[in-house]
């Protein structure tokens, strides 16, 4: 980058001047990954300070039967096939009641989208996930099922918003994002959820008081412009809204372990490479610059790795997905060297190992613990070798 350009983005990131398309564009085409992390660190540090959020939550998929067939999934499965499987509200209870320990605050959930199911067994399923867990919260169903809630029920997103926040939704997670533009959009997605819907649907969750996170899919097919067109977009709904409190950079997964039954499902891995560490934590820099206001950004370290995820909050995230035990949506983020499950004790030597000071939150942000930093005598102390 010309040493030029290099000092106008400093200046008008440090002056609190919001940046262009263009100079997402051109921060993306810079090399120099020290420089631009470091730039990301002080804005994350504005915001932010020395804490990294973390949350203790489980993922809950109630269904893997879906009637899409996109390009990046390996997790959907069509009815009669092997491994398609649809939990009855009791099981899903009952596994959720099993994963109750270590003083568990979020249930995340999220499913294919069924061809069969009446659109009542998903309020019904929150009410009664409610009622086995009162003081964990709901964040469940992307954009992309509320839409497809619209299709079953004849409802309209608003009456079935309503109905869900009713049943005990607190929020909605942010899947089905993807990427918006449509030049790449066409070729990875398959279903009828697009930005004028996840947007629609985003929206009406804000003004209905939810607060909501917001996703973006990298390192398949995209180039840099579409990412930059992506956050854009975002966050002209978040100057409209500020509904969105957090978002979160989504590495695209090769499909490692979802080979059991012959069927490759992912169709994108013979023509793709998924995004290197450097490129990750580029991607996670430039969205923490490009998006101003929006509060958080997260690594979720089950899709970059133990390692890029503890990188990745040197440039530019804050907050660490939870202690995740099962993830069915994609798989390991660095072929079976990223475990499947990180307890709290495992998150707080993670953030003290990065430098950080751990804090725990609920899903609407709220400070649940604020935790010791990293012991600064260990940290400047030389250590002995290991062997």
């Amino acid at each position: 980058m010309d040493a030029g350009l290099k000092r106008d983005l400093e200046e008008k990131v440090r002056a609190g001047e919001r940046l262009s398309r263009e100079d997402g564009v051109a921060l993306y085409e810079s090399d120099d990954l020290a420089w631009l992390g470091g730039l990301a660190h002080e804005v994350r540090t504005r915001k932010n300070g020395d804490v990294v959020h973390f949350n203790v939550n489980r993922h809950l998929n109630m269904t893997n039967v879906c009637t899409a067939s996109c390009a990046y999934c390996s997790f959907q499965r069509k009815p009669g096939e092997k491994d398609a499987y649809t939990m009855r509200i009791e099981e899903a209870v009952k596994l959720a009641k099993a994963m109750e320990g270590e003083n568990l605050t979020e249930l995340h959930i999220v499913n294919g989208l069924h061809p069969n199911l009446p659109w009542r067994y998903y309020p019904r399923s929150l009410r009664e996930l409610k009622a086995a867990l009162p003081s964990v919260s709901l964040k469940a169903f992307t954009a992309t099922e509320i839409h497809h809630f619209e299709t079953i029920s004849g409802l309209t997103a608003s009456e079935i918003l309503d109905e869900l926040i009713d049943a005990g939704l607190e929020s909605l997670t942010g899947g089905g994002a993807e990427i918006f533009d449509w030049e790449v959009r066409q070729h990875i997605v398959d279903h009828r959820t697009h930005w004028e819907d996840w947007s629609r649907i985003h929206r009406l969750a804000h003004e209905k008081g939810l607060k909501t996170p917001a996703t973006m899919l990298y390192g398949h097919i995209e180039e840099p412009r579409h990412r930059v067109d992506h956050v854009l977009r975002l966050r002209e709904l978040q100057d409209e809204t500020g509904g969105f409190q957090v978002f979160i950079p989504l590495r695209y997964q090769h499909d490692f372990v979802d080979m059991k039954d012959g069927k490759v499902r992912n169709k994108l891995q013979a023509r793709t490479k998924m995004a290197s560490g450097a490129e990750a934590l580029k991607t996670f820099a430039v969205s923490r610059l490009l998006f101003d206001n929006v509060p958080h950004v997260k690594v979720f370290w089950v899709m970059h790795g133990v390692a890029t995820a503890q990188l990745a909050l040197q440039h530019g995230a804050d907050d660490m997905d939870g202690s995740v035990v099962e993830y069915k949506i994609t798989h390991d983020a660095d072929n079976f060297g990223t475990p499947n499950k990180l307890g709290r004790d495992d998150l707080l030597d993670l953030i003290r190992e990065a430098g950080f000071r751990p804090v725990e939150r609920n899903t609407r942000y709220e400070t649940i613990r604020e935790y010791p930093g990293p012991d600064r005598e260990l940290r400047e102390t030389p250590q002995p070798m290991r062997f």
